[in-house]
């Protein structure tokens, strides 16, 4: 069963206020980089450069940005190996799989009717 908006305002803060901490984490995990870098993602742990290769058009810096900021967020988890040359691999955490969950079917939606939205 669905809970509706009207019972997450009733126990949350109220997400239309200014402070509210939800925009914070809308920002981070709902911006255009931040969506595709977390999709990519959805199926298993990436490099730097599969991610770049997965995520086309996404710039190097924009990339490094959008996954320190998931990773302090708690949703990223990046491991790097001493080795040389250096490898660093990025995963989901438990937290970026919870929220993954409930982002997919928003993103199938989305893949399903933007040909009609866009009007192609």
């Amino acid at each position: 069963m669905a809970v509706s908006f009207a019972q997450i305002r009733a126990t949350r803060d109220d997400v239309f206020t200014e402070n509210c901490p939800t925009r914070v984490v809308l920002d981070h995990v709902m911006s255009k980089w931040g969506v595709l870098v977390l999709l990519a993602l959805t199926d298993g742990t990436l490099r730097w450069g599969e991610l770049r290769r997965t995520v086309d058009g996404i710039s190097e810096k924009m990339l490094a940005s959008t996954l320190r900021t998931l990773e302090s967020d708690g949703i990223v988890a990046r491991t790097a190996y001493p080795e040389v040359p250096p490898r660093v691999e990025y995963a989901l955490t438990p937290r970026g799989e919870q929220l993954m969950v409930r982002m997919l079917p928003l993103m199938e939606w989305i893949a399903d009717e933007a040909d009609d939205i866009v009007g192609r």
